[in-house]
């Protein structure tokens, strides 16, 4: 396939560019697994991307008759999650994507739900990919009470505007200038989460999907697709969107 060319990318990170979904499914099932009950991929795609209240609030929802508040089950998961972070790791092929678009000066950004304590115990031992970033991350922390969370597009111009410097506005529809809307046009978002790909396309940008092997069992919904699904990074071709190719042999 061919894509738009492209001139700078966002990235989301749980999932995506680190293994960190497998941990909050581990962890998430370990506290609910006293009370019978089990967080499964129907219900973890639901909850991917949002802010971490609000998934907290849709997680217990299908679990009514359990005694957890959204307070203790938060308490308890940070407890557990946080003797894992420092051990995360890159996922196939993004050491090798992230490297080759700083060396050709490609502006480059992460837009997370995590909070930011969140996200440098989970990068502080990564920073040969995530020192890359020149900290261009944006966190919950940065958008708060400006965003519900994916699906909506904010964190993403958030990140385009603020971190890159780009000029694509902050609105949706009629509200987007026509300059906006082709500044917009030249980013491509990276997502692992349904939810993130629909918050790619609603910001009028590029989007590709690189979903967990569970969630493509998971049915996709919305109106808003992917332009690409790849189920690995690796699969990743530059040249497809206007970017530098990897060097021969890379």
């Amino acid at each position: 396939m061919a894509g738009p060319k492209v001139e700078y990318v966002l990235f989301d990170m749980d999932g995506l560019l680190i293994d960190t979904e497998s941990i909050y499914t581990k962890v998430t099932n370990e506290i609910l697994a006293p009370y019978g009950a089990e967080m499964t991929w129907d219900i973890k795609a639901g909850l991917m991307g949002k802010l971490e209240r609000d998934a907290a609030a849709y997680l217990l929802s299908f679990f009514p008759d359990i005694p957890l508040t959204i307070d203790t089950y938060l308490s308890r998961r940070t407890v557990l999650q946080d003797t894992h972070w420092p051990t995360v790791q890159p996922l196939p092929g993004v050491r090798k994507l992230v490297s080759h678009l700083h060396a050709h000066n490609i502006p480059i950004a992460v837009a997370t739900a995590s909070q930011r304590r969140n996200v440098l115990l989970k990068t502080a031992h990564l920073q040969d990919v995530f020192g890359l970033f020149n900290g261009r991350i944006v966190c919950a922390d940065d958008v708060r009470g400006k965003t519900t969370g994916k699906p909506d597009p904010y964190i993403f111009l958030y990140a385009a505007r603020q971190k890159l410097g780009r000029r694509v506005g902050e609105g949706e529809g009629d509200s987007v200038t026509e300059e906006e809307r082709e500044e917009r046009a030249k980013g491509l978002v990276f997502e692992d989460a349904i939810a993130g790909v629909q918050a790619g396309k609603r910001a009028d940008m590029s989007a590709i999907w690189v979903p967990d092997p569970n969630l493509r069992s998971v049915e996709y919904s919305g109106a808003h697709t992917p332009d690409q699904i790849l189920t690995s990074i690796e699969e990743f071709k530059p040249e497809e969107w206007g970017l530098p190719p990897y060097p021969e042999n890379a």
